[in-house]
């Protein structure tokens, strides 16, 4: 697809690096910017899936566990936009959460962007541009029950991204996050199993009385949508958009 195809967005000659890239919101992601002329670095703990995106948007492939550090070195050296999305959700009473689990969830979901965006900066200074995109979630501005991790996370996430504004506006880099209610993805497929035993509820109940009870829009967000906003933030009519927090929630926040 033609850079004007992509709805006007030109990335030609963009190094593009989308983390959770094999699938859901990161898959929809690199596939946008790919679209728009970016050569996207598609980043997966899931290597044979990484392949396989990588292979259709003529990208390249990186098989690493984000949550250990050790494999991020270098990772988004030379990128002028990264998309911090990858993540993992785990549904517990707090009483019961592993904090294993717990610690996890934050190295992969708040130091993993930290120890990337870290390492993309002294480029993008350099180049003089850089537009830095967190896949938040509405639960980075509002808290749900026996989501501990996450939505300590995702708070966190916030407040790294207004910072990364912050010190990199005088430099043309910005730093945005994106603030989905609950995507049509697998992660979110998952969700419905666990919640429905948290809950006691059958899985469809989940989805109509937890999932979209908030939401004046009453359907999940789909993983394309995400990704038109993300390739917003990337357009040279959001140069003046950072330190912002999108939600597409479905009036969810509105309450």
């Amino acid at each position: 697809m033609t850079s004007e195809a992509a709805g006007g967005l030109d990335l030609t000659g963009r190094r593009a690096l989308v983390t959770g890239g094999a699938g859901g919101i990161g898959l929809a992601c690199a596939r946008r910017l790919a679209a728009a002329g970016a050569h996207v670095v598609v980043a997966d703990i899931d290597g044979a899936a990484a392949e396989r995106a990588a292979a259709e948007i003529g990208g390249t492939p990186v098989a690493a566990d984000l949550a250990e550090t050790g494999s991020l070195a270098g990772l988004a050296s030379g990128v002028d936009v990264l998309v911090n999305n990858a993540g993992v959700q785990h549904v517990a009473p707090l009483e019961e959460f592993p904090p294993e689990m717990f610690a996890r969830i934050l190295r992969l979901m708040v130091e993993a962007p930290f120890r990337l965006v870290r390492d993309a900066l002294p480029g993008m200074y350099e180049r003089g541009w850089g537009r830095v995109v967190n896949i938040s979630s509405v639960h980075g501005l509002r808290a749900s029950p026996f989501k501990a991790a996450y939505v300590t996370a995702k708070h966190g996430l916030e407040g790294l991204s207004k910072v990364i504004a912050l010190e990199g506006a005088p430099h043309g880099v910005t730093s945005n996050c994106v603030n989905p209610s609950y995507v049509r993805t697998p992660l979110v497929e998952g969700q419905i199993a666990d919640q429905a035993r948290a809950h006691g509820l059958e899985p469809d109940e989940v989805v109509e009385q937890i999932m979209l009870e908030r939401a004046a829009v009453k359907r999940l967000v789909e993983p394309g949508e995400v990704a038109e906003l993300v390739a917003y933030l990337c357009s040279p009519g959001a140069a003046m958009l950072t330190g912002a927090s999108l939600s597409l929630d479905g009036g969810w926040t509105a309450h």
